[in-house]
């Protein structure tokens, strides 16, 4: 039903809004009456509860997942990736989203201008609607103040030099961006961890391909089902690249196994021997970087080996706090025992910078040695002096 003196005035100017607002919350406290006289009071709190939440939701879905889900992802992306550095991948995409709202909303600013100078805005239908119906033409003076305010601003633009500064700026800007992308990506985030490569005092490049070399000989000189033992670390180099088995490798989902080979790695000779001989080991490949420096070697991660080890074999490995830190490089002393034999083990290859050095684990011997003394005789006995 429609009034012709008055319209849709009430619920379209602000001037009623009081009015109709007040009308709206008696309809629905009586409402609220009728249901609490019909319900009782556990049916009336749930369905009570169940519209606060349907409004809030909707709500919800109206402003505030469309308006706050980048902020939202944003906090829990850096959060995230200052907790754990891998995870800077799931920083990535926002921060690409933030960086192009951003970037798009200053080419607007600065591009837009033109574009509204060329297209002049529509009259709008409503002052149509005010020359047809003569009661709407007192709400006309408010109409004209907005539509002069807006002209006055949007006659008031940038100057050519000053937008055209700026945009070559944030171009310039942009290529130096994906420039430097480029050569973080290359140097930085995509160092291959098989070649490595290290600079030399003069600045000329020095390429190690030490692991590449000891793959290549664990392929062609080792049986095709042998069993190679290492840390986790190179499992799926060695899988991939020298096509043997190995105990562990990067899908550390069984820490058990993780932990026996890591008991071995930090057991003596003689207890990681029967470790081996129980996992039908037959080459153990061991990173060493003594002599060229290399940081990542297992004496790096030796500590790991054994807190891992520690978890799962309390009573066999456990961290020795009393032991004084530091060896060979760290106190600049010579280690004690230079002259070392093994047993069970014997070497089988050593890379060009001894950075990947290969052990084969013998087999059993036939028959086993027995520890005897040697038999003593004496074949002089003591003469007893006895004094006269």
């Amino acid at each position: 039903m429609q009034i012709p003196f008055v319209g849709f005035q009430p619920i379209r100017t602000s001037e009623h809004m009081a009015a109709a607002g007040v009308f709206a919350l008696l309809q629905a406290y009586a409402f609220l009456q009728y249901l609490r006289d019909r319900l009782t009071k556990q049916e009336f709190q749930t369905l009570f509860f169940l519209g606060v939440s349907l409004a809030a939701g909707a709500v919800f879905l109206s402003v505030i997942y469309l308006t706050y889900t980048v902020a939202l992802y944003a906090i829990s992306a850096v959060y995230f990736a200052g907790v754990m550095v891998r995870l800077m991948l799931t920083l990535t995409p926002v921060v690409c989203m933030l960086s192009a709202i951003a970037f798009s909303n200053v080419f607007e600013h600065y591009l837009g201008d033109d574009m509204k100078r060329e297209n002049p805005p529509v009259e709008d239908s409503s002052d149509e609607d005010d020359k047809r119906n003569p009661g709407n033409l007192y709400d006309k003076a408010g109409k004209v103040r907005k539509h002069v305010t807006e002209q006055e601003k949007t006659e008031e633009g940038l100057g050519p030099n000053i937008k055209s500064i700026v945009t070559m700026l944030m171009l310039m800007l942009l290529m130096m961006f994906a420039v430097h992308c480029t050569w973080v990506t290359s140097n930085a985030y995509s160092s291959p961890s098989v070649v490595l490569a290290s600079y030399n005092h003069d600045g000329t490049r020095n390429i190690l391909d030490d692991f590449r070399e000891a793959y290549f000989w664990l392929r062609q000189n080792t049986d095709e089902h042998a069993r190679v033992m290492s840390w986790w670390d190179y499992g799926y180099q060695i899988a991939g690249m020298a096509n043997r088995t190995t105990l562990v490798d990067n899908n550390t989902w069984n820490n058990s196994h993780i932990a026996l080979v890591g008991k071995a790695m930090s057991s003596n000779e003689t207890a990681a021997y029967k470790i081996m001989r129980s996992l039908d080991v037959d080459y153990v490949l061991i990173i060493f970087g003594g002599v060229i420096g290399y940081s990542g070697d297992d004496i790096n991660k030796f500590l790991w080996m054994v807190r891992i080890a520690e978890g799962e074999h309390p009573k066999d490995i456990r961290l020795d706090f009393r032991t004084p830190p530091g060896f060979d490089r760290t106190r600049n002393a010579e280690i004690g025992n230079k002259d070392i034999k093994f047993k069970h083990l014997e070497e089988a290859f050593t890379s060009e910078h001894w950075l990947v050095r290969i052990y084969k684990v013998k087999a059993p011997d036939n028959r086993e040695t027995l520890d005897h003394k040697p038999r003593v005789t004496n074949i002089f006995p003591k003469q007893k002096y006895l004094s006269k």
